[in-house]
């Protein structure tokens, strides 16, 4: 049986990360225990990723980001909050003095740590990664690329007021590098959704950009040869399918299915 064929029966564990913030933000959290700690994770992620055969696992900071990858098949780097400036050299003026456990959306060290660990501990695994809205970010700064702090106004609406799930407006047309894994899975372009306020400007080492909108922003950015993607915006809030969380489990499966078959060829030595 050949990789391709055993990925069709085999279910890849695939890591999501997500977000740590206490109780007492949730309504209704009996204040007795406020001041504990939730970790919180996005449940449409692991809701497609079920969907398209995959085994969604949540990872919280405290998972040692070399030692669950010798675990997972493919991990997805999730969107959130902005990451802290230092991490790539920005302005780290803006950044407010407030617990990230109080506040969701302020900047959050640790996450932004464990993160960039877990990039760099799936990369080096070979494990297939996605990037998501901010993970495209942590990804591009895990390899030692640069953000746009804020991007200015114009003809394309990056920052959406719509709700999600939406598949965004007509402005938000993403154009895709024909060849790329990008254009495959999207053909030559895609309206997406779009909640974002940063975005890439110098790449980081060994990435390439694969989609932009009309503007010049990037959307998609790929690492050729290797099964990494990341994209701009939130396919798990795509009302329509998104073929990158399809891709995510496929490249993951797959690869599970070609470890399985070495481990097997030298068992059987």
């Amino acid at each position: 049986m050949t990789a391709r064929e055993d990925a069709a029966t085999v279910r890849p564990l695939i890591g999501i990360t997500g977000r740590r913030y206490r109780l007492d933000l949730l309504k209704g959290a009996d204040e007795r225990y406020g001041d504990r700690c939730i970790d919180s994770y996005v449940s449409d992620f692991a809701g497609r990723i079920a969907q398209a055969g995959g085994l969604p696992v949540h990872l919280s900071y405290d998972t040692d980001a070399t030692d669950v990858c010798r675990w997972m098949s493919g991990v997805v780097i999730t969107g959130g909050q902005d990451l802290h400036p230092a991490c790539w050299g920005g302005d780290t003026s803006v950044v407010r003095d407030i617990d990230p456990r109080t506040d969701p959306m302020v900047h959050d060290v640790a996450r932004d740590e464990y993160e960039i660990r877990l990039v760099r501990a799936a990369l080096e695994r070979g494990i297939p990664v996605l990037g998501v809205c901010r993970g495209l970010q942590v990804l591009n700064v895990a390899l030692g690329g640069t953000l746009i702090a804020h991007l200015p106004p114009g003809s394309v609406s990056h920052l959406s007021t719509e709700a999600a799930p939406t598949d965004g407006t007509a402005d938000h047309l993403v154009t895709f590098e024909k060849g790329s894994l990008a254009a495959d899975l999207f053909g030559e372009r895609a309206m997406t959704n779009s909640w974002h306020h940063q975005a890439i400007d110098r790449c980081g080492s060994g990435l390439v950009v694969t989609g932009c909108t009309s503007d010049g922003v990037i959307e998609a950015v790929e690492l050729p040869g290797a099964p990494v993607l990341a994209v701009q915006w939130h396919p798990e809030w795509m009302k329509s399918a998104d073929p990158a969380l399809t891709w995510i489990v496929r490249a993951a499966a797959e690869q599970l299915a070609a470890h399985r078959a070495e481990h097997t060829h030298r068992s059987s030595r």
